[in-house]
């Protein structure tokens, strides 16, 4: 019998036993850097000459692991490995295959630690932020095999008199799954055994960032019984293996979460057909936010600062639900300002083996875009805390916040992704949902406020796919709130949501005449 869902609860580490154990396993994974980790090509490991260093963004010197590349030929092999899968794993009972996610997901609840403390090295994520990553990924695989059994049912339609009809879904084929580096675990496990439940086989090319912890997970997917060539590991340079795995005519379904620049070039690319192709190719991409808290003049002022502040400076702002916009109500502006100010001078900044706030920023390139984005914010608006930064070690930037910003600057309408928030004042609800609404991006958004009238207009007017209501805006929960946004946040998928896996189903009708 299969337990209903509920998502998997967090380490309290105001326990001592837990912060030994979770030391511990620090240690452990510090005495596994620089191990070498494998291709993984219908079930046999394949070592390259050409390796990516996995880099511990608190310190550059420190080697996570070195990870073996694909190049072209070995993806090829791939492909040609996840096609002959597909002919058997496909036709596999459906709860079977959600049996394997369920052992999985009880591997990694006995190794959570693990890895946990592996993103708190190779993500830069504090304890805490770390944690909840390798919760999400668990959930994700208890939902996952959960609603796979439930799919494998139908749904029901009508019958004619002497005739019966069936709806049922099928697997779609082979496809690719391109993780981001932020949610370590989480997202790059999702991504990954969403497909493979429903019938699918993988090829995975892992974030360049974090290749470590998702060997791991192939490591856990084997180990739980996944059969080979099922889940096929192929890290790579993307400027080489990039373009080959989404226009490979074999390709059904490419699962993207990045950035907008990539996303929006992966789509344009699967829609053209290639030569001895049969199939529309279905695209399924997270692309991002310029996510907002609006907050009111009649709300708990305390609740708001503490929203914003959590919200763009948990895991260094590197989160595409992240608040980056704070639309407040001019009649409590210079209040909920000053109390996030407050609020952001409590929070430590450090290396997060030391369980501090916040860790470092994932690596150079995202360093420097943040810094000139803060060098922007000094131009447009006033800065009121933070702005320093150091990489002398590791890709360290104190939590900055913009004021007095007019809602069309750079600093309020481009990504950052990265520890910076911006605020602006409005005169009006009005106003404040218009502000909200004038990015190109629709992700999550959050309404503080004790205006029934004006939470229920936001409910229809706030253009975002998740929307919190006196509460922050990041640390969705699978199951409970299925995430996913509009316009150029991406496709709206709804990731942890019962309408999820159909992404990578085809439905089918069967009807015959009695």
């Amino acid at each position: 019998m299969v337990l209903p869902y509920t998502h998997e609860p967090f380490t309290d580490f105001t326990n001592e036993e837990n912060r030994k154990a979770f030391e511990a396993a620090l240690k452990q994974v510090e005495s596994d850097f620089g191990k070498e980790y494998d291709l993984v090509i219908g079930g046999k490991r394949i070592t390259t000459d050409k390796k990516n260093k996995s880099i511990n963004p608190s310190n550059k010197e420190q080697v996570v692991g070195v990870v073996s590349q694909a190049d072209q030929e070995l993806v090829e092999k791939a492909f040609q490995s996840a096609k002959e899968a597909f002919k058997t794993w496909s036709r596999w009972d459906p709860k079977v295959r959600a049996e394997i996610l369920f052992r999985a997901a009880a591997i990694v609840r006995r190794r959570k630690h693990e890895f946990s403390a592996t993103m708190v090295y190779e993500a830069g994520k504090p304890w805490g932020q770390a944690d909840a990553d390798t919760a999400e990924g668990i959930d994700f695989m208890e939902y996952y095999g959960r609603h796979m059994i439930e799919l494998a049912q139908g749904k029901p339609v009508n019958d004619r008199p002497g005739e019966n009809n069936e709806y049922v879904y099928q697997p779609t084929g082979v496809g690719v799954t391109i993780p981001p580096w932020n949610f370590a675990f989480a997202i790059m496990c999702g991504t990954t055994v969403a497909p493979l439940v429903t019938g699918n086989t993988v090829l995975q090319k892992p974030a360049e960032d974090t290749p470590v912890v998702a060997a791991k997970l192939v490591e856990v997917l084997e180990e739980a019984g996944l059969p080979d060539g099922v889940l096929n590991f192929v890290p790579g340079d993307p400027s080489e293996i990039g373009d080959y795995l989404v226009d490979h005519p074999t390709t059904k379904f490419v699962n993207f979460t990045g950035s907008r620049a990539t996303g929006t070039r992966i789509y344009e690319k699967a829609a053209k057909v290639q030569e001895g192709q049969k199939h529309l190719k279905h695209v399924v991409v997270e692309m991002g936010g310029k996510d907002t808290i609006i907050v009111d003049k009649n709300a708990d002022l305390d609740l708001a600062a503490d929203a914003i502040v959590n919200s763009a400076f948990g895991f260094q702002g590197q989160k595409c639900s992240a608040c980056s916009r704070a639309v407040i109500h001019q009649d409590v502006y210079d209040e909920v300002l000053e109390k996030s100010i407050e609020f952001t001078k409590k929070l430590s900044v450090g290396n997060p083996v030391n369980d501090t706030y916040m860790g470092p920023v994932i690596n150079q390139k995202q360093f420097d875009k943040i810094r000139d984005y803060i060098e922007i914010g000094q131009k447009e608006g006033k800065l009121k805390i933070g702005g320093e930064i150091d990489d002398t070690n590791g890709y360290f930037i104190q939590p900055t916040i913009f004021a007095g910003l007019d809602p069309e600057a750079r600093i309020m309408q481009e990504e950052i992704f990265g520890p910076v928030v911006g605020f602006t004042k409005a005169k009006d609800f009005d106003e404040m949902l218009d502000i909200a609404n004038n990015t190109d991006y629709g992700l999550t958004g959050a309404v503080i406020s004790n205006n029934r009238e004006h939470l229920n207009r936001a409910r229809t007017e706030f253009d975002v796919g998740n929307l919190y209501f006196n509460r922050g805006c990041t640390a969705a929960i699978v199951g409970y709130h299925p995430f996913g946004g509009f316009k150029m946040s991406g496709t709206d998928a709804k990731a942890g949501g019962p309408d999820y896996l159909q992404n990578f189903l085809q439905a089918k009708t069967i009807s015959e005449q009695l």
